[in-house]
């Protein structure tokens, strides 16, 4: 138990790997890593920099005094300057030259960028392992008849698979998306207070042409191909929307899968995963209620709610820069990015352990595929040459008996000798597989042309970024 609030995300629902990544001590390491790569570039682009200096700060990357930085931060009231202090007692030789030239944003935009680029990257591999997941449950049911709907009335049939590809193509459009957005994003760089890099121009004595380089050695070394082309003091904010709308897209892809799953399992086709001691109720032990789609859906509601906070902080910023974005951000990119690592673990879960069941499946789609089945029926006893006004006007009659009393309508027009039809007819007529549409082939097309090239060379892992620091 804890004796302060303590975020859901952190606690119960987020993963390690996601959780470390918006870590203070990701955060203040960063910060440390960057100071060194500038202070690095700068040597080796002429400014008085040494060896020992260089040599100290690499030694102290990673033993952070967080006391010491709360203390200066009280005292300053900002928490970039109460670092440099931090890390300039742990490097006496080199506190002259840390964050020299630099505005806060350096590391603090800097920083977020490279979480949000490693970020991205875990979340792509959980969505290769729905993307996985569910191309194998298409694969195994492509060809298993269903009741389809529309309006969540009884539609024409589709198959248990062919509907599993529709949740698989909205998570490849997130997985396009995604791998779109993150080829785009790139580091501020060392922009100086209003994105002039005034402050280098003066520390290299005018030569432009330094200036630029210091950017594209920052930018190397962070394992990116270059810098934004162009900033204020921070990068836009519009990078962060595009980012927590990617993922906005992905909880609505899984919001969609679970609501569907709840759906079919009311209806006792498709369930959720349910562990032999788990408990659906406090109150009514034969409960089987789908949590896990329940959790998914409200986790995924939170990430669609959270991707309006960047849209508001990028739309209200004055200028080259204003400060209202921080506190918003501080807040909004990280927990979108844990709940979104929730919705995608609990996907993956669930979707890796439907249980499907055929019999009542069959039963469900037996109970409509008669009604469905009533135009069929009508065409053969038209080509069999009986007069098609008096069987519609039948089948129109006993459509409305076997409604009214529960009967069954196939069981009638068998019964009914002007449709000279046999039960062996009747149960060639209305073989669920007829009226299915090209469902099965469908599902394969889509299986091979779109599903399997992506998962060609996923293998599970949790590394899944090149971003050097």
């Amino acid at each position: 138990m804890h004796n302060s609030y303590r975020s859901p995300l952190e606690g119960r629902y987020a993963s390690d790997t996601m959780k470390k990544l918006f870590s203070d001590d990701f955060k203040f390491s960063t910060w440390r890593r960057l100071w060194l790569v500038l202070a690095k570039a700068e040597q080796k682009l002429g400014l008085d920099i040494t060896d020992d200096q260089i040599s100290e700060m690499e030694a102290h990357l990673d033993d952070i005094d967080y006391d010491v930085a709360a203390a200066y931060e009280k005292e300053f009231r900002h928490d970039v300057m109460a670092h440099v202090h931090a890390f300039g007692e742990r490097c006496p030789l080199a506190k002259p030259i840390i964050h020299l030239g630099a505005t806060s944003c350096y590391v603090g935009d800097n920083t977020d960028v490279i979480a949000m680029v490693k970020a991205l990257g875990v979340i792509e591999q959980r969505l290769l392992a729905v993307i996985a997941a569910l191309a194998e449950f298409a694969e195994k049911y492509k060809a298993l008849p269903t009741l389809g709907f529309t309006h969540f009335q009884p539609a024409q049939p589709t198959t248990v698979g062919k509907r599993a590809s529709l949740w698989l193509s909205d998570v490849l459009s997130d997985l396009e998306d995604l791998r779109y957005v993150r080829g785009t994003i790139k580091p501020l760089g060392s922009r100086g207070a209003t994105g002039t890099q005034a402050s280098f121009v003066e520390l290299f004595e005018g030569d432009e042409s330094k200036v630029l380089e210091l950017d594209a050695i920052i930018a190397n070394e962070l394992g990116f191909d270059g810098c934004v082309d162009v900033s204020g003091q921070t990068y836009s904010r519009k990078v962060d929307s595009r980012v927590l709308n990617v993922l906005a897209g992905i909880a609505q892809s899984a919001s969609k899968f679970a609501g569907d799953i709840r759906l079919l399992q009311h209806m006792r086709e498709v369930f959720e995963p349910f562990g032999s001691k788990q408990i659906g109720s406090s109150a009514m032990p034969y409960k089987r209620n789908p949590m896990m789609c329940e959790r998914m859906t409200s986790l995924a509601r939170y990430v669609m709610a959270d991707s309006i906070n960047p849209m508001m902080t990028a739309s209200t910023q004055w200028l080259e820069r204003t400060l209202d974005d921080s506190a918003n951000r501080r807040i909004s990119i990280p927990e979108g990015f844990l709940a979104a690592d929730a919705v995608l673990l609990i996907y993956k879960n669930v979707a890796e352990g439907l249980v499907v069941n055929e019999k009542q499946i069959s039963e469900n789609l037996m109970r409509e595929l008669p009604f469905m089945a009533a135009e069929t029926i009508l065409m053969d006893c038209v080509k069999r040459g009986l007069d098609r006004q008096d069987i519609h006007e039948r089948i129109r009659t006993h459509t409305f008996e076997a409604i009214n009393s529960g009967g069954d309508l196939l069981e009638l027009i068998e019964k009914d000798k002007a449709f000279g039809v046999t039960h062996s007819d009747i149960k060639r007529i209305v073989d669920p597989g007829k009226f299915t549409g090209i469902a099965e082939t469908q599902t394969e097309l889509f299986l091979k042309n779109r599903a399997k090239p992506i998962l060609e060379d996923y293998k599970p892992t949790e590394e899944d970024t090149e971003i050097k620091i």
